[in-house]
C-alpha cells in the first residue's frame, strides 16, 4: 500500500506520521507560538528529528471556539514562506497544506507542495479537487459538516443510530467526488474527522471502527492530536498536556487498521506506533 503525492509516493509499509505546523494566531492548542520564519524553520528541523514523515502546515484555524476565517490573500502570506522555507531545508519530506482554498492549493502545488489536507472534503471550494488533479496530489478527504466558523463545534453534530455509517456514506460521497474530477485513487487518503462535528461519544465510536472507514478501500488518516474528547477522559485542561491520550488514541487505531496519524507531539506518537506496529506484525495468523 502507497500515497502517491504530487512529488513522489510515501510507501506505507509502517505508520506514518504528518507534523502539524500551524502558522496562525488563534489555532486550539499552539495558536501563535511561531512568531517568525526561524521559529518555524526550529519546529520543522525538530519534528524531522523526532520521526515526522511529513510536514502539515496549516494558515487558518477550525478550533472548536470561535474560529473565524481568514482571506486567502492572508492565509498566503501565513502559508506559503513557511513551506518555501520547509522544501529549502528539507527537499526529500513531503509538504501537506492545510486548506479549504482551491486558490491556497493551486498556489501551494506550484510552489512544490505535495499534498492537500482539505479538511472540508472538498465541500467548500467547487474548485479544490480540479486544481488537485491538475496539481497530481496527494489528498486528504476528511469528514466534516458546517463550514470554517463552525465545524468543530457541535453544530452539526446531530446523527442517528449508526453516527459511524453516516461518516462512512458522507467519505464515500467526498471520494466520489475527487474521482470524477480525476483524482487517481491511489492519490486519495480518508479520514473520519475526529472531533470535527462530533460529540466525544461519535470521535469514540469513530475511532473504534475505523475498521468500517478502510474498508471504503482507502489508506485512513486519523487526527485525535490533543482533542477534546481526550481532555473528557483524561481530566487534562490544557490541549497541550494531551500528548500521552493522544498516543493511546493513535495506537488504538493503529491496532484497527489507520496507517497515517496526524499529531502535534511527534516523538512520543513515534515511539509508541513504531512498537506498536513491531508487536502488530507478529500477530498470530
Amino acid at each position: 500500500m502507497h500515497w502517491r503525492h504530487a512529488t513522489g509516493v510515501l510507501p506505507l509499509d509502517r505508520p506514518r506520521i504528518l507534523a502539524i505546523v500551524n502558522v496562525t494566531p488563534d489555532s486550539f492548542s499552539d495558536g501563535g507560538r511561531l512568531a517568525s520564519i526561524d521559529d518555524a524553520r526550529r519546529l520543522v528541523d525538530a519534528l524531522i528529528a523526532d520521526g515526522a514523515d511529513v510536514i502539515d502546515i496549516g494558515g487558518e484555524s477550525t478550533r472548536p471556539q470561535g474560529a473565524r476565517p481568514v482571506t486567502a490573500d492572508e492565509e498566503l502570506r501565513r502559508v506559503m514562506p513557511v513551506v518555501e522555507a520547509v522544501l529549502d531545508d528539507h527537499p526529500d519530506i513531503p509538504v501537506s497544506v492545510d486548506t479549504v482554498k482551491a486558490s491556497i492549493a493551486d498556489r501551494a502545488l506550484r510552489g512544490g507542495a505535495s499534498i492537500i489536507n482539505d479538511v472540508s472534503g472538498f465541500r467548500l471550494d467547487a474548485e479544490m479537487a480540479h486544481v488537485c488533479a491538475k496539481g497530481g496530489a496527494g489528498v486528504v478527504l476528511m469528514h466534516s459538516r458546517g463550514d470554517v466558523a463552525d465545524m468543530a463545534t457541535f453544530a452539526h453534530a446531530t446523527y442517528g443510530e449508526d453516527p459511524v455509517g453516516e461518516v462512512v456514506e458522507e467519505l464515500r460521497a467526498r471520494v466520489e467526488e475527487a474521482r470524477q474530477a480525476g483524482i487517481p485513487d491511489e492519490n486519495i487518503v480518508v479520514d473520519p474527522g475526529i472531533g470535527f462535528s462530533k460529540r466525544s461519544e461519535h470521535s469514540l465510536a469513530a475511532l473504534a471502527q475505523i475498521g468500517r472507514v478502510a474498508a471504503i478501500g482507502f489508506p485512513v488518516l486519523v487526527g485525535a492530536s490533543r482533542k477534546r474528547f481526550i481532555g473528557e477522559i483524561t481530566s487534562v485542561k490544557q490541549p497541550d498536556a494531551r500528548a500521552a491520550g493522544t498516543v493511546g488514541a493513535n495506537v488504538a487505531a493503529l491496532q484497527r487498521g489507520a496507517m497515517l496519524f496526524r499529531v502535534h507531539d511527534v516523538k512520543a506518537s513515534r515511539h509508541a506506533l513504531d512498537v506498536a506496529w513491531a508487536i502488530k506484525q507478529h500477530d498470530a495468523p
